[in-house]
């Protein structure tokens, strides 16, 4: 079993690192065969992926036509590996940039925007707001000048709803109606994104 030393070294590699992940990233599956985590997608660069199986910590499960090669042997690209030992899915939410915007689902909570996001504090710094789950929210430039420092009261404005600690399960739940913009059709048997089916 893995150490919790190694646990945060599984979540945090594949967390955000898109240059990396633009050629070849491969879906890591926990052993129970689903995805580490939906928020962001469990991917590796394949580097890693490689890495991982010379130290038979993953089994492949489907590869990519590409194959890269040493100076002894060739070997096709992993595209999708899973884990040999189970790891604990993480119960608490980490207060990160990526995953507010994705509580808000990408969008303005005083306008309902899309484009353009930042953060706002609803109760302004200057007036004693901390930086939390409950007090952040994403909000578009234009909605985050109207309201500069003033409190909701003072600014007429009003929250779409209220700012507050995402659940995991919440958390999955919203991830999944956003996939990333690169789905390798081997990862497909994986991943159940909220698509519509057939009755």
């Amino acid at each position: 079993m893995l150490d919790d030393h190694h646990h945060t070294d599984f979540r945090t590699q594949f967390v955000r690192e898109p240059a990396s992940l633009r050629h070849y990233p491969a879906l890591v599956l926990n052993a129970d065969y689903r995805p580490l985590s939906y928020y962001p997608l469990s991917l590796w660069p394949w580097q890693e992926a490689i890495k991982a199986v010379f130290l038979d910590r993953v089994s492949i499960i489907a590869e990519y036509d590409h194959e890269v090669r040493s100076q002894r042997q060739a070997f096709r690209i992993p595209s999708v590996v899973v884990l040999k030992d189970y790891v604990r899915p993480q119960k608490r939410v980490a207060f990160t940039r990526f995953n507010l915007f994705l509580r808000d689902e990408f969008c303005c909570q005083y306008c309902g925007a899309k484009g353009d996001l930042t953060f706002d504090h609803v109760v302004p710094r200057s007036r004693g707001g901390v930086t939390s789950w409950e007090n952040v929210v994403a909000a578009c430039s234009p909605c985050n000048l109207r309201k500069a420092n003033r409190s909701l009261r003072h600014s007429g404005m009003h929250l779409r709803k209220p700012a507050r600690q995402p659940s995991a399960d919440e958390m999955h739940a919203i991830g999944r109606r956003f996939p990333p913009n690169h789905l390798h059709e081997s990862w497909m048997d994986f991943l159940y994104w909220d698509a519509e089916l057939d009755s």
